[in-house]
C-alpha cells in the first residue's frame, strides 16, 4: 500500500484508510464483532495504517470495537476519531465546551487502549463554543501528550482559518466524491494554501458510486440513507447517469467501479487520503485496490468534462435538519 502525507503536518498514513462507523452505526444493524475485528485485522495486513472512528458511533461501541481490534499493533497505526457531539435521550447534542473535550479524550483513550490519539478531530463545529477556545482546549491536550494532531469534521473555510491559526490542524474531513464535489469550491483551495490533509468520508457516495443501488433499492429504518434525499427512488433513478458513466471508464481499465470512484478522489490532491467503510472482506480487497490504478491527465480531463454535464438530484443532507444545519459552519 502506497503512503500519503495528511498536508504539511508529516503524518504519514496509507493512502487509503478504513473508516470504521458502518461497522457498528449508520447504516443498518452492527455486525458481529468478531466478524468486525477479523475485517479490521485484514485490513491492517494489505498495508491499511489509517482507521476512522468516533465518539457517537454507537455511541461508544464503534471506538471499543476499534480499540479491540487494534490493541496488538499500538504505535503501528493511526488513530483518528472524534469528539463534539454526544447523545441525549437518543438525540445528537453539540457540545465542545472544556470540560465536556476532557471528559471524552479520557474516555476515548481509554476504550481506545492507546496513551494518545493520533488524529482527534471535532465531530462538528459548537455554535455556543468560540473555535478559537476549543482550539485552546486541544492544544492543552497535545503538550500533555494526550492528542499527537487535531482536525475538524464538516467545518466551512473560516472556522479552519480561524481554529488554525491558534493550534496548526493536520486534517479537515469532510463528504466529497463524484458525487459532491462543493468541496473544490473553497475548501481544497484553502487546504492547500495552509498546508492541511483532506479526509474525504463518503467517496463512494454512500454507497450509491459502485452501482448496487437504483429505483427499487430501499433501506431500512436504521439505515442512514433512509432519510437522505439522494436516495430516494426518484433521485436514484435521476442520478443514474453517473453511475453508467462511471462504469464505462472502469470498463475501459479493467476495474470496478467503485475503484474509479476512488481513484477519481486520489488523483485530486496527493494529501488526499479517503476513508471508504465497508463490512465485507471482498469490498476492502477491491476498495485497495483503487491505489494502484492511475488516471492519466487525458483520461482525468475527459473525466471531469464528462461529470460537469451531469447535474446530480438530490441533498445529501434532508432540509432544514440538524444534519445539513451543522454542516460547513
Amino acid at each position: 500500500m502506497q503512503k500519503r502525507k495528511l498536508g504539511k503536518s508529516g503524518l504519514e498514513v496509507s493512502a487509503i484508510g478504513l473508516g470504521c462507523m458502518g461497522m457498528s452505526h449508520g447504516y443498518g444493524p452492527a455486525s458481529d464483532k468478531k466478524e468486525m475485528i477479523s475485517l479490521i485485522h485484514a485490513a491492517l495486513d494489505r498495508g491499511v495504517t489509517f482507521l476512522d472512528t468516533a465518539e457517537v458511533y454507537g455511541p461508544y461501541v464503534n471506538e471499543d470495537l476499534v480499540g479491540e481490534a487494534l490493541a496488538s499493533v499500538k504505535g503501528k497505526v493511526v488513530i483518528a476519531t472524534k469528539f463534539g457531539i454526544k447523545e441525549v435521550n437518543s438525540k445528537q447534542v453539540l457540545d465542545s465546551k472544556s470540560e465536556t473535550i476532557r471528559r471524552s479524550v479520557e474516555g476515548s483513550l481509554k476504550r481506545l487502549k492507546v496513551e494518545a490519539i493520533d488524529l482527534y478531530y471535532q465531530h462538528r463545529g459548537d455554535p455556543n463554543v468560540p473555535i478559537e477556545e476549543v482550539a485552546v482546549v486541544v492544544q492543552d491536550l497535545i503538550k500533555e501528550g494526550k492528542v499527537k494532531y487535531w482536525g475538524l469534521s464538516e467545518a466551512g473555510v473560516e472556522t479552519i482559518r480561524r481554529a488554525h491559526a491558534v493550534q496548526p490542524l493536520t486534517a479537515i474531513q469532510s463528504e466529497y466524491s463524484m458525487m459532491w464535489r462543493s468541496p473544490e469550491e473553497e475548501l481544497l483551495p484553502t487546504l492547500e494554501e495552509l498546508g492541511i490533509g483532506f479526509v474525504p468520508f463518503s467517496p463512494l457516495g454512500k454507497g450509491f458510486l459502485t452501482g448496487r443501488f437504483d429505483k427499487n433499492s430501499t433501506f431500512d429504518s436504521s439505515d442512514f440513507r433512509s432519510i437522505v434525499p439522494r436516495f430516494t427512488p426518484e433521485n436514484l433513478d435521476a442520478n443514474w447517469g453517473l453511475v453508467n458513466l462511471i462504469k464505462e471508464v472502469a470498463a475501459g481499465k479493467n476495474a470496478t467501479s467503485a475503484q474509479i470512484a476512488l481513484a477519481w478522489v486520489l488523483s485530486q490532491k496527493p494529501w488526499i487520503i479517503p476513508i471508504p467503510g465497508t463490512r465485507k472482506l471482498e469490498r476492502l480487497e477491491e476498495n485497495l485496490g483503487a491505489a494502484d490504478i492511475e488516471l492519466s491527465p487525458e483520461e482525468l480531463r475527459a473525466l471531469n468534462e464528462a461529470l460537469s454535464k451531469i447535474k446530480i438530484s438530490g441533498d445529501r443532507y434532508p432540509s432544514g435538519s440538524e444534519y445539513a444545519k451543522r454542516a460547513g459552519n
